[in-house]
């Protein structure tokens, strides 16, 4: 694993959500802010009830700044609102805040490139100080890369996936389910089972927050 510098050093003195974005911005602890367009921090209100968590920002985010705002996002508004989450009580984030990508070839979207495992260490300062300053009451890890960020290494979604845990070190709960990006990759004759099964998951987090 490539060591990188990490981001706890640009971390600002104040934690609010606004001087954390403005100081992501600045940030170099790994490699990923030299190709990329610009930091895509996440996006929600401080007072969130759930708090989503992704991979990396993708073709679309990193051209907007915002997160989730590509076709996984779309996916992603369409199941909560199935499994009856209020979409403007989520914040929204990712595990790192620099696309990472292959080039592509003249005229066509870049592909987004899972993350290395220094660069998600590197970038976990900024998760760990958004769960902080947002401090909702679940968590929710999309896909394997949001799962091991938080729940270390031998965290594995197929296996305790949908299942509400305690998260580490925090007062909240945690529920990893699959990436909506998974869903969208599938066969498509495999297609509306996965998305029903992310909307099955993500009804176990609308009733954790509704009885809370």
């Amino acid at each position: 694993m490539v060591k990188y510098e990490g981001a706890q050093r640009y971390l600002p003195e104040g934690r609010g959500l606004a001087e954390l974005r403005e100081a992501a911005g600045r940030c170099r602890g790994c490699d990923l802010y030299a190709d990329a367009t610009q930091t895509v921090f996440g996006a929600g209100p401080q007072n969130a009830r759930v708090l989503m968590v992704g991979e990396v920002p993708g073709d679309r985010e990193d051209a907007t700044g915002k997160p989730f705002v590509g076709p996984a996002g779309g996916l992603l508004d369409k199941a909560m609102k199935d499994a009856g989450i209020d979409r403007g009580g989520v914040y929204v984030t990712n595990a790192v805040k620099h696309f990472r990508f292959t080039p592509a070839e003249r005229g066509k979207r870049r592909i987004h490139k899972k993350p290395s495992r220094g660069q998600i260490v590197a970038c976990r300062p900024w998760l760990v100080a958004e769960l902080e300053a947002v401090t909702p009451g679940v968590v929710v890890c999309l896909g394997a890369t949001a799962a091991q960020s938080l729940l270390g290494t031998d965290f594995r979604v197929s296996q305790q996936r949908g299942e509400l845990l305690d998260l580490p070190g925090g007062e909240a709960r945690v529920l990893a389910t699959a990436h909506p990006s998974a869903i969208l990759r599938a066969p498509a004759e495999d297609r509306e089972q996965a998305y029903q099964e992310l909307v099955k998951d993500l009804r176990v987090v609308a009733k954790a927050t509704k009885a809370a």
